[in-house]
């Protein structure tokens, strides 16, 4: 990133379904992070949709249609126990009725078919919707994939990687579980309960109304305790974001840490943040614990009520026993679906939250596209020149007023000048990462923005003091500098870059595994990989960093040695932090609060007596005070 930027990252917290507390019901009742446009967001995502609305109608119909089976299955059931019932009340009137079993058999019949088809049709539209829903992820990740690879390098200097890969990763994790999960149980659950209430009024209206009675109070005792937890369970995510913060830097300083003696330092401050942790942590449990107590006690009240009512209404003849059988069943399910409907709408309203977040990536401002006569293929000798440049990453805070450079083919151009003088925007002006602002830049003559982005980036190689490096194989991570390199290129760039030596003596050679963060090589054999990478990568211009620092000497002459080979034939410009590093440069560049200052040659420079030997000399002096120290 651009040392002249001054990072203001846009942070923004990853959305959060709901906070997940111990006892079911209030942990996800609590309401979500709510988007800013509900009704746009969810249009745009309905584009996505629509390619599939075909299917997924026909997913709704499968699962209505295996609700509905559900339904009717206590009402059936019913009927089996009304021939029962009036069996036992025939044989104790001294009646002597034939039990029919034949009707019992079919009824057990049709509800076991009834089970097995709801079965089924649930497990087929929930195969249907795992399919469809990672359609639908799958195209969205295409687009932010083919999006990023548009963006400006201005974005990633002004946002968190951890931002982007969360919209990337979990934003988009809450999308899909949404779409394979929530949208078919919030129909099914809204069948349910249309269906439950009219099956409960087709069997007694007064039953009916007692259910009812008990709703209303449940609403009221999950927004009371909502109300007093949320504050709680919102504290208890920010002591968890405390603790997981203080564990990271702990454990990735743990040599730090145990250096200087502050291990009962560091533990101490862990237990006052465990110890705040536990004291929110049984709060809000205690509080999530409440509900469903209170929901289940309203629930016993009222399932007393209809046994006493329904008993009453048996006896005198209004209804049959089977009947308020089905309906004791009925009520236990009218209040399971009316909570799972309020929570399945705080999901949805996440989900359309992390929709949101990833739309406004997809509507960050991209790169100018390339003109439509800009050149695909150019082979330059490496003549650079910059006519009258400027620049600024603010409109209001100019940066490069009126920069100009010429540097022949095959020359050494060294960029020196203190912390943000411009020597990294200078690079990222000339591979067109950023834009100028005015003036031109030339390769063998031709303006680069008459040259694709793509085209112009080929033309350059870097080796940089921040070395990147993946996790695979050494041979995959040389060859990443050319797609069709062979295996004698990759073995030849190894060789230039004097890591064939090392390499070999790994147990697997070129076929050692680099693990996630290339811990099992040492920094400056990572600098020899990347050398060898530019090596089979043949630029025609170098880019280098000093990448010297933090290695052994007998490393460092190895390094200096590679990057020597690297430049031979190759116009190289070398952003150099050690001036002593450079004094062989055929072109110095210095530069100060974005402009060139001076230019020449080493001897030149010094002679002058102006800003190169006042920087030269503050550097020795210091070196020179530190080994007297020594």
């Amino acid at each position: 990133m651009s040392e002249e930027t001054k990072r203001d990252p846009q942070t923004h917290d990853t959305p959060t379904p709901g906070i997940q507390g111990g006892a079911s019901g209030i942990a996800r009742s609590l309401p979500a992070q709510k988007p800013k446009n509900f009704r746009g967001t969810f249009a745009r995502l309905l584009r996505y949709i629509r390619p599939y609305s075909g299917i997924l109608i026909l997913t709704l119909l499968i699962s209505v249609a295996g609700t509905l089976f559900t339904i009717f299955s206590p009402k059936i059931l019913g009927q089996a126990t009304t021939i029962f019932f009036n069996f036992v009340l025939d044989k104790l009137k001294g009646i002597n009725a034939p039990m029919d079993f034949s009707r019992i058999a079919q009824i057990l019949l049709l509800l076991a078919a009834l089970y097995l088809i709801s079965a089924g049709l649930s497990y087929l539209q929930s195969f249907i919707m795992v399919r469809v829903s990672q359609k639908i992820v799958f195209d969205m990740r295409n687009d932010i994939r083919s999006k990023i690879s548009r963006l400006p390098l201005q974005y990633f200097d002004t946002h968190r990687y951890g931002d982007v890969l969360s919209r990337v990763a979990n934003d988009m994790d809450t999308v899909g579980s949404t779409l394979q999960q929530s949208i078919n149980q919030f129909i099914a659950s809204i069948v349910l309960i249309v269906g439950v209430v009219v099956l409960m009024l087709t069997i007694s209206p007064w039953l009916t109304l007692i259910t009812m009675v008990t709703l209303p109070l449940t609403f009221v005792i999950i927004k009371k305790v909502a109300k007093r937890s949320q504050k709680i369970f919102a504290r208890q995510q920010h002591e968890i974001g405390i603790l997981n913060s203080h564990v990271e830097e702990m454990f990735g300083g743990h040599v730090i840490v145990k250096s200087f003696g502050n291990e009962k330092k560091a533990v101490g401050r862990f237990r006052d943040i465990n110890e705040r942790l536990y004291e929110v942590g049984w709060r809000s449990q205690i509080m999530a614990g409440l509900v469903m107590p209170l929901i289940g006690f309203l629930s016993n009240i009222g399932y007393v009520l209809i046994c006493v009512v329904g008993t009453i209404f048996v006896v005198t003849g209004r209804i049959t026993i089977g009947n308020v059988q089905a309906f004791i069943q009925y009520s236990r399910q009218f209040t399971q679906p009316i909570l799972q409907t309020a929570n399945i709408a705080n999901t949805i309203q996440a989900a359309i939250a992390s929709a949101e977040r990833v739309f406004e990536l997809l509507d960050e401002a991209e790169e100018s596209p390339d003109d439509p006569g800009a050149l695909a293929e150019f082979k330059p000798r490496g003549g650079v020149r910059l006519e009258h440049i400027s620049f600024s990453y603010r409109k209001d805070t100019p940066l490069i007023t009126d920069l100009s450079l010429d540097v022949k083919p095959g020359q050494t151009a060294a960029i020196v000048g203190p912390t943000g003088a411009g020597k990294t925007t200078l690079v990222n002006l000339l591979m067109r990462f950023y834009e100028i602002g005015g003036g031109k830049i030339t390769i063998d003559g031709m303006d680069i923005r008459d040259i694709q982005r793509g085209t112009v980036r080929g033309i350059f190689g870097m080796v940089l003091q921040d070395t990147w490096l993946f996790k695979g194989t050494i041979r995959e991570n040389i060859a990443y500098g050319r797609e069709d390199a062979t295996e004698d290129q990759i073995i030849s760039a190894a060789m230039m870059a004097y890591a064939d030596h090392f390499i070999r003596t790994l147990p697997d050679g070129y076929d050692t595994m680099l693990n996630e963060d290339v811990s099992n090589i040492s920094q400056g054999q990572k600098q020899l990989l990347t050398i060898a990478r530019a090596f089979i990568a043949n630029p025609a211009i170098l880019i280098l960093d000093e990448a010297t620092s933090n290695v052994d000497t007998r490393t460092e002459l190895l390094i200096q040695k590679a990057m020597k080979e690297l430049m031979k034939g190759r116009t190289s410009f070398v952003i150099a932090h050690r001036l002593s590093t450079i004094r062989d440069a055929d072109l110095i560049i210095v530069m100060n609060t974005g402009d060139v200052v001076e230019t020449g040659t080493h001897e030149e420079l010094l002679k002058m007596g102006g800003f190169y030997k006042s920087l030269y000399d503050s550097q020795f002096s210091t070196e020179d005070a530190v080994a007297a120290g020594a």
